[in-house]
């Protein structure tokens, strides 16, 4: 007999319960009697033990396919765990599931359903826990359309039946305790849809994940697991102006910048890159390093772009504290790190995010408004309160356990832009019949001001390639609120003038000019990056025209306009030495090219320059104001060369950069300086030590009183040919 109905016993056996522990575990029958019952097809017969002492009581079986109950006397509710025994023997002892109260709260979920909970990573996902004194994993999904919710894993034989969820009230998410499993476990969630689908999908919040091809998520303790020594660069960079500092960034691919080909060409682990990157990014003066994505992604060939796992280190390099201990080594030495975030998009894999519980949950539903045509993914609903919060939650996250000092936001224009590479009938006006994404205008706002109010010092960096206004203004005066923006019009500009033949660049001056027509209207970033040296577009070296030695000249000559130039910078990892070949995601960069002098003598120009280049306030302390700019000449186009001065705070911080773009050395060439005094030579592209011809001015040149090009004085120099000359007053 059971104190069960026809209907209970179907919820449990058929697996559609929505509430499990309505009918699972203890429950009180009448003052004296409690009825306990357990569920699990695997095994032959179910024993309760409520002392160790005692012996354990068998149970009765219900049904065929593993219901069991058993009616005892009790005082009041009482600690208990099963003894199983499987068909074929073997004996295992667990708590049981369904005698733990939630380990959600209410208050917990009124926040995630108003999608103002910050930390709801720490409450959703699956969570090392001890309740009552008993070990397990609490285990929390968002997936309020689905009939039914499990977790499955080795410890439950991959059944859906064993472990099913319950949801809490109209939150839409399910919760469930499964005491005595621990760290290391394989999971996943098992999703029944209402049109009986079953799904088998990864944790969106799991902290680890397995190794490519396989996706499972792993349960792993995220905290305690480092202990970290960067306090005294944290503190620093709270305290630090960032637009007024230097910044010259390193963008990397971790899967490719070294590989060990020695062993079947494997990528290096987080521990490797440690020794070898840092010391690597820390010799060549970069102040930053940026990480293509390496949130968990199923398909190398994407380079992280397709985020399968937003809380999860991609596993190819190792676990999260491995990652930690990488950006602990970047900040013991003064390098910041940044990680290319993406909110934008997500792929259609089966086991991630996309259609989670059987209908679009955390994408639109309507593909003029839920897909990315061009790339085959799905948009986030950013009006959605709880994906808002996945998504604020997640940026903070990296900032919160990883001491991450920034984020790149790939793709914003596609965000901000409801026909964003679309045809006229294949978008959705917003409600005021406009193009513009409101939803994820909002967010965008939303994430910059609150991350900013968390870790103060952190910077916020959008890829953003139109003219949208206020992309990098405070959100106080209605700008989106970033950082700083990437500065595509200057990239596209000077890399179009730069691969001219020099007999040609005289009639193309404007494109060198024209980005100054704007270089102030947002806190621009100056990048080079991994876009630029793909797709038949060639390396940074190849696309240099002329000769051999014109090559790096012309490559040199560009790095030193590229640094004088207002706005921060980001180069791409190869382009340091002159990669000739493409950047190919699946091999290491050329590292052999190293052994020859042009190569090797550009990385230590790189390295020089970029050493100039924070030593000297005036090429990076005014960034993002006029005050730190002035035209000498941007009119000798006859000669195809430009002028300027670089403006420091302090009035005697002043850099003259005259730059020519021909292969002709112009011997006395005047240009007008704004103050008396010697001028010291403090950087030259074409000295010998960079494999140039060693055109110069013996170490740097007098002022002379005469008026030239605007100026009070002037100096007589001596031009280099496809070369970039800075000098500093020294009064």
């Amino acid at each position: 007999m059971t104190t069960l109905n026809e209907w209970e016993i179907n919820q449990i056996v058929n697996a559609t319960s929505r509430d499990p522990h309505g009918v699972l575990g203890i429950h009180k029958i009448n003052e004296k009697d409690f009825s306990i019952r357990a569920y699990n097809p695997a095994v032959k017969k179910i024993e309760i033990i409520f002392n160790e002492l005692e012996s354990p009581i068998e149970m009765d079986r219900i049904t065929e396919d593993g219901l069991f109950e058993k009616k005892v006397e009790l005082e009041d509710f009482a600690k208990y765990k099963f003894k199983y025994t499987g068909h074929n023997g073997v004996e295992w002892e667990r708590y049981d599931a369904y005698s733990f109260l939630p380990s959600i709260t209410e208050y917990d979920m009124y926040l995630f359903n108003e999608g103002n909970h910050h930390r709801i990573y720490e409450k959703l996902g699956a969570h090392i826990k001890e309740i009552d004194g008993v070990k397990g994993v609490s285990f929390g999904v968002w997936a309020p359309e689905a009939e039914r919710v499990s977790v499955v894993g080795h410890f439950n034989s991959w059944d859906g039946r064993v472990n099913q969820m319950r949801i809490l009230g109209n939150s839409g998410v399910w919760e469930l305790f499964i005491p005595n499993i621990g760290e290391g476990e394989l999971y996943r969630f098992e999703i029944k849809t209402k049109n009986n689908d079953i799904l088998l999908k990864s944790d969106p919040y799991a902290f680890y994940s397995e190794v490519r091809p396989d996706n499972a998520s792993v349960v792993y303790e995220i905290d305690n697991k480092y202990d970290w020594n960067d306090d005294k660069w944290l503190k620093n960079r709270r305290e630090k102006d960032q637009l007024n500092s230097p910044m010259s960034t390193y963008e990397v691919h971790l899967g490719s910048w070294a590989r060990k080909v020695e062993e079947e060409n494997r990528v290096l682990t987080y521990r490797e890159m440690a020794d070898l990157l840092v010391n690597y990014v820390s010799e060549n003066n970069f102040t930053h390093v940026e990480f293509m994505p390496i949130l968990e992604h199923p398909l190398d060939e994407s380079w992280g772009y397709q985020v399968t796992g937003y809380f999860s280190t991609t596993s190819r390099f190792g676990k999260p504290e491995d990652l930690m201990y990488l950006i602990d080594k970047f900040h013991e030495k003064n390098i910041g790190v940044i990680l290319d975030w993406v909110p934008g998009h997500f792929p259609k894999d089966v086991h991630g995010l996309g259609r989670f519980d059987g209908t679009a949950l955390y994408e639109h539903a309507d593909p003029r408004q839920g897909e990315h045509k061009d790339w085959g993914t799905y948009i986030f609903n950013y009006g959605r309160n709880e994906v808002k919060n996945f998504l604020i939650s997640n940026a903070l996250y990296w900032f919160d356990k990883f001491h991450f000092d920034g984020v790149r936001v790939d793709a914003v224009a596609s965000m901000l832009y409801l026909d964003y590479s679309r045809e006229a009938d294949e978008w959705v006006p917003n409600k005021f019949g406009g193009r513009e994404n409101l939803e994820a205008i909002e967010f965008l706002q939303y994430f910059n001001s609150i991350s900013h109010e968390y870790y103060p010092g952190i910077v916020t960096i959008a890829e953003e390639s139109t003219d949208w206004q206020g992309v990098s203004k405070p959100t106080y005066l209605g700008g989106l609120g970033f950082s700083m923006k990437w500065n595509m019009g200057w990239m596209n500009d000077t890399l179009e003038y730069i691969e001219k033949n020099p007999i040609f660049r005289r009639y193309h001056q404007n494109s060198l000019t024209f980005s100054l027509v704007y270089a102030f209207s947002e806190n621009f970033i100056l990048v080079l990056s991994h876009d630029e040296v793909v797709h038949g577009k060639k390396s940074m070296l190849d696309k240099m025209p002329g000769e051999y030695w014109e090559k790096f000249a012309n490559l040199r000559l560009f790095y030193s306009y590229m640094y004088a130039h207002p706005g921060k910078k980001l180069i791409f990892m190869g382009g340091e030495f002159g990669q000739w070949k493409e950047w190919n995601c699946k091999q290491s960069l050329d590292w052999d090219l190293l052994e020859y002098a042009p190569h090797n003598n550009l990385k230590n120009f790189i390295k020089d320059l970029n050493g100039v280049y924070k030593e000297n306030n005036g090429l990076w302390e005014n960034d993002f104001s006029g005050e730190g700019f002035e035209w000498i000449d941007f009119n000798d186009a006859d000669n195809s060369v430009i002028s300027f001065v670089r403006k420091g705070n302090n009035p005697d911080e002043r850099i003259v950069c005259v730059f020519n773009f021909t292969p002709m050395v112009r011997y006395g060439y005047r240009l007008g300086v704004p103050d008396e005094g010697y001028y010291e030579e403090i950087l030259n592209s074409d000295s010998e030590n960079y494999f140039g011809s060693n055109n110069g001015n013996y170490g740097g040149v007098w002022s002379e009183q005469i008026p030239w090009q605007g100026k009070g004085y002037s100096i007589d120099i001596t031009l280099p040919p496809l070369a970039g000359v800075y000098f500093k007053l020294k009064k």
